[in-house]
């Protein structure tokens, strides 16, 4: 395999043994790793000094030196030196990718799971690395592997915020806005602190103010110590972070007379510590030192052998501050992407350094070869978000049939501060000017594709028939459309890819109505199973009801129910187990009498690579008194029981039961999450990989039931 190493404090690109797993690690193919402005840069520093002025700089190599000579002699102890000076030697420490193997004493991860890593000399520039089990995490959903790649950083800027214990409202100064102290500024933000950065570089400055700093200082033009006084009425920040790295003392003196009396100072870089007792005596002001990424951090039974700390007496270890970090990037509290100032592949990695050192980026990437899962499927791009115009997503709807005017237009009418219902499209322009007047829709039309083309519209909501929705997806995309298409996505495999391609090729949104994946529920049943040790089972039954032969939802228009409404399972699936389907197994009913289309009774089954099991019982012929949905969840000696999207109940989970008048299957969170993306606010709510598999199990699962076959890999 292909890996970065340092030599003579040059990168270079070399070609080594790829590791091995281990019983205490994981095998993981790198996605991206980092390059940061501050930690890599200086070491390249070190690493090109001569021998004599890292002996001056660091005292203590003399003496290690002179045991060595006694150990082995002047000749040999030379040789070991000039051999150590010639080595290559591994870099990086922060990387993301997927899970290829995993040792026999793992626990909670599995092949195909996307994480990130953490680690100086493991978490390396390289196409796979090793990973001990406390210096990975899983990457959520709504997280991307890029953004991943900075969970380390972040939980070494999350750390100093923690132990700085800032409250809500107070004001803290961060000094120095590299790559830890903006993800600093971003977090005190979260915390609901007033943030005051500074830097030499206006630039900097400029970004950190572009992601929610309340004032930045260039310091080249301002005094930070008189701004930050004026800043607090004369009385000093509530705390000072440090986050930049200096050989000067004159920092955390500065520092101190930035901070109130009683104040506290945190140091996340590497600053000298010699400090002036009087000031810090006069203040009483607390010195407080932040190690790394949190607590485990060089402690080789916690790094190395796996040993966890409990709990209820260290709420906040390196890993669960790495997991937390990535829960508030997930949910769009904290943005990493404006920090990455070129992504840059694996082999061209020195080119890589010097673009950061050049261009004074905060940081770059490197890429590696892998992609978001192990069974080929590329990272999908993100889609380009619209303008929004006056706050409100303008919305134009296609084919308002009775599912959008249920379900679609009241909510987007529940959520007007977001959503704008501009315009409206049906096939009779009677249903067109009816749903436009009550809804308020300036305009109609009886014309999809002048809906398309109206530069005036941000979103394009498509409730038709079934057999028209891929053809009208892939027009809106073509016309750069953000796109809400209701389920399914497409009735052929040949119309799936050609829908896939055109959103590729737009690089703009597309949400398929996949709703259940968002209720409220669901993401409960998600924070429990994630962080499961083995396999789950999963058994969900459906009682569809009859719905005679004769509908259009069984002939060509609607494509039957398994393409048409069995989607919807196959989708919660892969959201809930975390990957696709690897087999399929799937068995109809054969009644000797039935008037019920085949497709309407059958057992399907998925089997997926970590193990899990998810099953799906679906049926037309039961009674109507039996409410529609239930599910039932098996794992690590839990369970949970969802009862038709009313009910949720834990068993062995240590969670209270959830309860709703209504069902909630989440078509109102499902415009939430599209309404928080084009906003800018919140991740991308689905992916093409994951619309694309769901609706290819849909037709594999079709198949099988219609004919004599079973079982489909």
């Amino acid at each position: 395999m292909k890996q970065v190493l340092i030599r003579r404090g040059s990168p270079v690109v070399a070609d080594v043994p790829a590791p091995q797993v281990s019983d205490n690690t994981i095998l993981v193919q790198v996605a991206f790793s980092l390059i940061s402005s501050g930690t890599e840069t200086a070491s390249l520093s070190s690493g090109s000094k001569s021998l004599l002025r890292q002996t001056y700089e660091e005292p203590a190599k003399i003496a290690r030196g002179l045991q060595l000579i006694q150990q082995v002699g002047i000749r040999r102890a030379t040789a070991i030196v000039n051999g150590e000076l010639e080595a290559a030697r591994e870099t990086g420490y922060a990387c993301s990718g997927t899970v290829v193997a995993c040792g026999r004493r793992i626990a909670g991860f599995a092949p195909g799971d996307r994480v990130a890593c953490a680690g100086a000399n493991k978490a390396n520039h390289a196409e796979i690395v090793a990973i001990p089990q406390n210096l990975a995490v899983h990457v959520p959903e709504g997280c991307d592997l890029e953004s991943a790649a900075s969970a380390t950083i972040g939980a070494i800027a999350l750390q100093g915020v923690r132990r700085a214990d800032v409250r809500l409202g107070e004001s803290v100064a961060v000094i120095g806005l590299g790559l830890i102290g903006h993800i600093t500024v971003q977090l005190l933000k979260v915390s609901g602190c007033r943030t005051v950065g500074m830097d030499p570089d206006a630039s900097r400055v400029r970004l950190a103010n572009s992601l929610g700093l309340t004032l930045g200082i260039d310091t080249e033009s301002a005094d930070p110590l008189q701004t930050i006084l004026t800043f607090t009425e004369g009385r000093g920040v509530d705390a000072v972070i440090i986050a930049a790295s200096t050989e000067s003392s004159n920092l955390i003196q500065q520092a101190m007379r930035m901070v109130r009396k009683k104040g506290r100072v945190v140091v996340v870089g590497s600053v000298p510590l010699e400090l002036d007792r009087s000031p810090w005596y006069e203040k009483e002001a607390d010195l407080l030192i932040s190690c790394s990424y949190g607590p485990g951090r060089y402690d080789s039974e916690y790094e190395e052998n796996g040993r966890d700390y409990p709990y209820a007496y260290v709420r906040w270890t390196e890993n669960r501050n790495m997991s937390e970090y990535l829960r508030l990037v997930s949910e769009g509290k904290v943005n990493f992407k404006p920090l990455i100032g070129n992504v840059w592949p694996l082999d061209e990695a020195p080119e890589a350094y010097s673009d950061l050192k050049r261009n004074k980026h905060v940081a770059v990437l490197l890429s590696g070869s892998a992609r978001e899962s192990t069974a080929g499927h590329e990272t999908p791009p993100v889609a380009a978000r619209p303008t929004v115009s006056n706050g409100k997503i303008r919305t134009g709807i296609v084919g308002p049939g009775n599912f959008a005017r249920a379900v679609h237009l009241p909510n987007l009418e529940r959520l007007h501060q977001v959503f704008s219902i501009s315009a409206v499209a049906s096939r009779t322009g009677a249903n067109a000017m009816n749903v436009a007047k009550q809804y308020g829709a300036a305009r109609i039309s009886t014309s999809a594709d002048e809906l398309f083309q109206d530069p005036e519209l941000d979103l394009i909501v498509i409730s038709s028939r079934h057999n028209l929705h891929a053809v009208l997806a892939s027009s809106a995309a073509s016309h750069g459309k953000s796109v809400l298409l209701e389920k399914p996505a497409a009735l052929t495999k040949p119309e799936l890819d050609h829908l896939i391609k055109a959103f590729q090729d737009s690089n703009t949104m597309l949400v398929v109505g996949f709703n259940r994946r968002f209720s409220p529920f669901i993401h409960e049943v998600k924070a429990v199973t994630e962080r499961r040790a083995g396999p789950m089972f999963v058994s969900y039954r459906m009682n569809a009801g009859h719905i005679p032969p004769e509908s259009w939802i069984h002939g060509p228009e609607g494509g039957g129910r398994i393409i048409g409404e069995a989607c919807h399972i196959f989708d919660l699936f892969n959201y809930i187990v975390g990957g696709f389907a690897e087999e399929v197994t799937a068995v109809p009913l054969r009644p000797f009498a039935s008037s019920a289309p085949v497709s309407d009774n059958f057992v399907a089954t998925l089997r997926y690579s970590e193990g899990s099991l998810c099953t799906l019982a679906y049926t037309s012929i039961g009674s109507p008194e039996l409410p529609k949905e239930s599910m039932e969840i098996f794992f690590d000696g839990k369970s949970i029981v969802l009862d038709d999207y009313r009910r949720l109940t834990f068993y062995g989970c240590h969670r209270k039961p959830a309860n709703s008048a209504q069902p909630e299957k989440g078509h109102l969170e499902e415009l939430q999450s599209i309404a928080n993306y084009l906003g800018k606010k919140g991740p991308l709510p689905m992916t093409l990989e994951e619309i694309e598999a769901a609706t290819n199990l849909s037709f594999i699962v079709d198949g099988l039931v219609r004919s004599s076959s079973c079982v489909e890999s």
